[in-house]
């Protein structure tokens, strides 16, 4: 989880479009401070909604280029980039919920964006891809009762794009080796919420309450994993063992691996057409109704 932007200096072409964008739209509030997201609106909409999760070691710089939103919005996408308040100002539990903040909203404001509620997609790559398979697994159906109207919402996602994730923080790489013990959970342990002296059996919850391999039910959306064969950071195992689960679970699921790739743009790049398709596939858009 190096400190770099996936979303930057990806397809640069000399002359982009121009597209619709809508900038730092307030998805979230607490104590003071506010979380957005970045719209960008496809010239022919498909009526399907793309939530990209700005995220790099659960840091989010929040400014996502327009020229990797048009990948996208060229094929019809409702493009989202969402940020979201970052460690060590807030820990992994505490983010979850914002993204899963920001999903509800999109479906609460769906007719107002063109997109239909029940085809909102969430990707992202490395954290940004961690965050996105916990909604795949934690998202529930709303509270009818809640104040808020977008907390009324479902904050289910209807298909996960994942890329290089973390998907289970017991087993870094290998069976029975934790994340915090190895030299990557030393740099990102604040991001936990945890620090060197934490005992090691509250280190094990959280690391496993937050790993999405955990999370796993029948009714998980369909999921596609892209990891590269090379990456140096996170393990390719992380990537396959959630896609034996999704397979042991009878999920819709598809690990792409990408032969001489690591931990880099060029493995989203070259991963973009498939997640795409994937999207094309599995969001599907409900029929108007004919008639009353």
């Amino acid at each position: 989880m190096v400190g770099i932007s996936f979303a930057a200096a990806l397809f640069m072409p000399v002359f982009a479009q121009p597209q619709e964008r809508i900038r730092d739209v307030i998805y979230y509030k607490e104590s003071g401070s506010a979380y957005t997201l970045d719209i960008f609106k496809p010239k022919t909409p498909n009526h399907k909604a793309i939530l990209w999760i700005e995220s790099v070691g659960w840091y989010s710089y929040g400014d996502i280029e327009p020229e990797f939103a048009k990948e996208f919005t060229d094929r019809g996408f409702t493009f989202f980039g969402v940020a979201h308040g970052s460690q060590p100002n807030y820990t992994i539990p505490e983010i979850i919920p914002m993204i899963t903040r920001a999903v509800r909203f999109v479906r609460a404001g769906a007719a107002g964006f063109g997109v239909d509620p029940n085809a909102i997609g969430v990707c992202g790559a490395s954290s940004g891809g961690h965050l996105s398979l916990e909604v795949g697994g934690l998202g529930d159906n709303g509270a009818p009762n809640a104040r808020d109207p977008v907390d009324k919402v479902s904050g289910r996602a209807n298909a996960v794009v994942a890329f290089f994730a973390p998907t289970d923080f017991e087993n870094w790489g290998a069976k029975g080796v934790p994340l915090s013990e190895t030299r990557s959970g030393a740099w990102f342990i604040t991001a936990f919420g945890l620090a060197a002296r934490t005992h090691k059996e509250m280190m094990r919850e959280i690391a496993h309450d937050t790993s999405p391999i955990n999370l796993i039910r029948t009714d998980f959306p369909p999921t596609l994993l892209i990891h590269g064969d090379a990456d140096k950071t996170v393990p390719l195992q992380q990537s396959k063992e959630m896609n034996a689960a999704l397979a042991a679970a009878k999920v819709i699921h598809k690990l792409k691996i990408l032969h001489g790739l690591g931990y880099s743009d060029d493995t989203i790049e070259k991963g973009l057409p498939e997640a795409l398709a994937w999207f094309d596939r599995y969001l599907v858009v409900a029929k108007p109704k004919i008639g009353m």
